[in-house]
């Protein structure tokens, strides 16, 4: 592994920050494919009960890196991500703006913290391109005239103007973007991983529940432990199983 990815552990959160600063964290193949190992390695991990997603420097994203882009450079490696996400639970840390695939890779996020600078926008259109990584989807999750316009347009929208809209759940100071993600990432942690990772895939899927969906968690070792922790009045020992 690289450096273009730094990982810390804080408790059951895995701190994941895309470390090109020069490059306003434009996504390069080098950060896609270590950004992909550690996304798939924190799902692999019974450990790590959620993820924390930031950029180093003053830009979440700015998306493809037009320059390897122009030299023929495959970017195929972090699409998985963009479409079907993991398992583990994903706050995005907006530390500043998120646009073109910098935008998608936050959509593809279940939870977002935006610093009150921040500028979000689906700009591909500008370059010539469309946005392939799921921000076609985007009237999916806000009015069908306010994705059209921001995607035909390429033009960005503030943090404010976007947590209007239901795409960002949190927006404060640069400086309380982490700290407030990592609060919200150990809330997530907090509580029995088989029961967050159903309702996560139950909920971005729109769909109920199948019988033996609701028998895999409620008859869980979790399940008992849950039950057990509250009869006695001490917080849960989770295993996951």
């Amino acid at each position: 592994m690289s450096d273009v990815v730094l990982t810390e552990r804080v408790g059951n959160v895995l701190v994941a920050t895309m470390n090109r600063p020069e490059a306003r964290n434009a996504l390069d193949p080098a950060l896609m494919d270590e950004l992909s190992e550690v996304l798939r390695g924190a799902d692999a991990d019974p450990e790590v009960r959620a993820v924390v997603l930031t950029g180093a420097g003053t830009v979440f994203c700015a998306g493809l890196d037009l320059k390897a882009f122009a030299r023929g450079a495959d970017f195929k490696k972090l699409l998985w991500f963009y479409h079907r996400g993991i398992e583990t639970p994903v706050v995005a840390a907006l530390n500043g703006s998120a646009l073109a695939g910098g935008f998608e890779l936050m959509l593809a996020c279940d939870l977002v913290v935006a610093a009150e600078g921040a500028k979000l926008g689906v700009t591909e259109v500008k370059r010539g391109l469309f946005a392939a990584g799921g921000g076609t989807l985007l009237s999916q999750r806000v009015p069908a005239a306010v994705a059209l316009e921001m995607g035909l347009t390429g033009d960005p929208v503030t943090a404010a103007r976007a947590y209007e809209f239901g795409l960002v759940n949190r927006v404060v100071p640069a400086d309380r973007v982490v700290p407030e993600a990592l609060a919200l990432a150990g809330r997530i942690a907090e509580n029995g991983p088989l029961g967050v990772a159903m309702t996560k895939k139950l909920m971005r899927e729109r769909r109920w529940c199948t019988p033996a969906e609701v028998e895999s968690v409620f008859g869980s070792a979790d399940a008992k432990e849950g039950a057990r922790a509250f009869a006695e009045r001490r917080p849960p020992a989770w295993k996951g199983e």
